[in-house]
């Protein structure tokens, strides 16, 4: 599946249950405990019962996700790289708030033609409608937790999120996972024509394709630090269909599809080396000021050591050989040893494989 198609699909399939679930919680808590027909809180009370709200709260959510589902996905994919934070929010800010006055209008003319109402909705009914604001209101409240929500998942990774909500990584967890250290070919040669202006430009557009191939690929950034990038996968979801070699090749296609962009604006076109190695490591919470997640043990160590060593034998990928016999790659690579090399600080060599 297309990455864009498959990133909007998620987005849709989260924007609609969790709007549907928010307003018939909306419902719940205005209408819970009441008589078996309750009021609405517009000025006029109508008797209606209380499944007639929870219909056009389901229907609400529905349409409400439908719409914020687009938004979003076209302000994070084509307008907020282009603007200013705070001329997104605005923007956004009011394309809501037409957004629930068109969607609160069409609803109460449905209602009033169905129930047969007298439900004010004419023009310019939504600026001294209580029930509209409340309404706004909640929605906004909504929106913040959805953005929150999403932030952190992004941020931590799938499923990290709600593990460190329950405390999961409270007390250090064995897990089994496989790493990539991702590093810039000729890095100082490269900031030392461009500038550190320019230079940081130059990084945020390597990160940016690379992002575009993340996560298809199943993969989750551990960090940036600098012009490296440090990935990881759970071995399984690593392993599967080779995705964390996979991952590698299909971000040197994506630079190579952007290829007159980067020589045209930097005179430059990014290389990346890597370095793949897994096995089992443990996770933890570190921090109380800046609390995140940290790997402690070998693997990572071993990991960086050698993507180290693509310098010494000119190579772009290089994996360790116990990682290599799990993941049964096709036709499309060839794999080739090394030998058995010391890696700096371990005691043991480890056999190393190149893959093209």
């Amino acid at each position: 599946m297309n990455t864009g198609i498959k990133q909007f699909s998620i987005l849709f399939f989260q924007s609609i249950t969790f709007w549907v679930l928010a307003f018939l919680l909306f419902t719940t808590f205005r209408f819970s405990g009441l008589d078996e027909y309750v009021n609405f809180f517009f000025d006029v009370e109508y008797d209606i019962h209380i499944s007639i709200w929870y219909n056009l709260a389901l229907i609400l959510g529905l349409v409400i996700g439908v719409f914020y589902a687009i938004i979003e996905y076209l302000f994070q994919n084509f307008l907020l790289r282009k603007s200013a934070l705070g001329l997104v929010i605005i923007s956004k800010t009011g394309i809501y708030l037409m957004l629930m006055v068109t969607v609160l209008r069409v609803l109460s003319i449905i209602a009033e033609h169905d129930m047969d109402l007298d439900i004010p909705n004419e023009n310019g009914w939504w600026i001294t409608s209580r029930w509209f604001w409340i309404t706004v209101l909640y929605f906004m409240i909504g929106s913040l937790l959805f953005s929150f929500l999403k932030i952190a998942n992004e941020k931590f990774g799938k499923g990290i999120f709600i593990k460190m909500l329950l405390g999961t990584y409270r007390k250090p967890q064995e897990e089994k996972r496989i790493f990539m250290f991702l590093d810039l070919k000729d890095s100082t040669s490269i900031a030392e024509t461009l500038g550190h202006y320019r230079y940081s430009e130059f990084i945020q557009d390597c990160f940016l394709d690379l992002n575009r191939v993340i996560e298809k690929n199943d993969a989750e950034v551990y960090q940036y630090v600098g012009d490296e990038a440090v990935l990881t996968w759970p071995y399984k979801k690593g392993v599967f269909k080779s995705k964390c070699v996979e991952l590698f090749f299909e971000f040197q296609e994506q630079i190579n599809k952007r290829l007159n962009y980067y020589q045209n604006k930097y005179n430059h076109v990014p290389k990346f080396k890597a370095g793949l190695h897994g096995g089992k490591l443990m996770i933890a919470e570190v921090g109380t000021v800046k609390k995140e997640l940290a790997f402690h043990g070998d693997v990572i160590n071993t990991t960086a050591r050698i993507q180290g060593e693509c310098n010494t034998y000119n190579a772009s990928l290089l994996i360790s050989e116990s990682l290599l016999i799990d993941l049964h790659l096709n036709a499309t690579y060839t794999s080739s040893p090394l030998g058995n090399i010391k890696l700096k600080g371990k005691q043991e060599g480890v056999n190393i494989f190149s893959i093209v």
